[in-house]
């Protein structure tokens, strides 16, 4: 996995996930929770492709689909920058990412055999962890 400078983006090559939709996905993390704030400007499609070792066509197309879904705008000449997002539709995309992440947790748990109390344990102890980490 690599990790850019420039945003805190992972890619993982390993994954079946196509490289410009994990990097899609987490510029869509980042300005939904906030981390990245309507107006912030984003690195150029070359530089975040340098940073990420990946090609430019990659990051083009992810920069494309957030712009096509209005989480980013490109001004010409000027850059590209977060796009304003209202807090409905912010609170919205979090409650389905967050939802998505559990059914698939929980799908995974299910297809390994575990029963919902040891998935519900695993998941307490999870959150208990994380709460201490912060």
């Amino acid at each position: 996995m690599s990790e850019t400078g420039l945003l805190p983006i992972k890619i993982n090559e390993t994954s079946r996930t196509p490289i410009y939709d994990q990097i899609e996905s987490q510029v869509k993390t980042l300005i939904v929770s906030g981390k990245l704030p309507a107006g912030t400007a984003l690195p150029s499609i070359r530089k975040l492709a340098a940073s990420l070792s990946c090609s430019v066509i990659t990051t083009r197309r992810a920069y494309q689909n957030l712009e096509q879904h209005g989480y980013i705008k490109t001004l010409q000449g000027k850059g590209t920058f977060v796009a304003e997002i209202n807090v409905a539709e912010q609170d919205e995309q979090k409650q389905e990412a967050v939802a998505e992440a559990l059914q698939e947790a929980a799908r995974l748990g299910k297809n390994y055999q575990y029963t919902d109390e040891e998935l519900m344990d695993w998941f307490r102890k999870i959150l208990k962890e994380e709460n201490e980490s912060d």
